[in-house]
């Protein structure tokens, strides 16, 4: 599954609908994947501390996959982005789910839902 941004804020601040439906999918067995724009949105929000950003920071490495922008996923950004008009984060993380084959989570369907092929699960 790949998280959008909106769900690891939620995480963070253990809201407890994505509390659970994460601990839920993982007892199951399943896969989170972190799109890096989604890392780089995380940690740029301020002020966080240095105490915070290094929390955040382990946090993310020892509980989620990691897939970096790179050029297979920027070719299915770049399409999106075109046919679909959305921003450009926004494109890049539902990018990161199609070249994944990982339903995207989210709390913004509505930015989504035109996204051809893209798997939608709202929370």
């Amino acid at each position: 599954m790949t998280l959008d941004t909106n769900i690891i804020i939620g995480y963070l601040k253990e809201e407890r609908p994505i509390f659970e439906a994460l601990s839920q999918w993982r007892q199951e067995g399943r896969h989170f994947i972190l799109p890096t724009i989604v890392e780089a949105e995380v940690l740029s929000f301020s002020p966080l501390t240095p105490q915070e950003q290094l929390r955040i920071e382990t946090f993310l490495r020892e509980n989620f996959l990691s897939v970096s922008f790179d050029r297979a996923v920027a070719k299915i950004a770049a399409s999106i982005r075109r046919e679909q008009k959305i921003k450009f984060p926004d494109a890049a993380i539902a990018a990161t789910a199609l070249y994944t084959h990982t339903p995207l989570v989210t709390r913004n369907v509505k930015d989504f839902q035109r996204v051809k092929g893209l798997r939608v699960v709202s929370l």
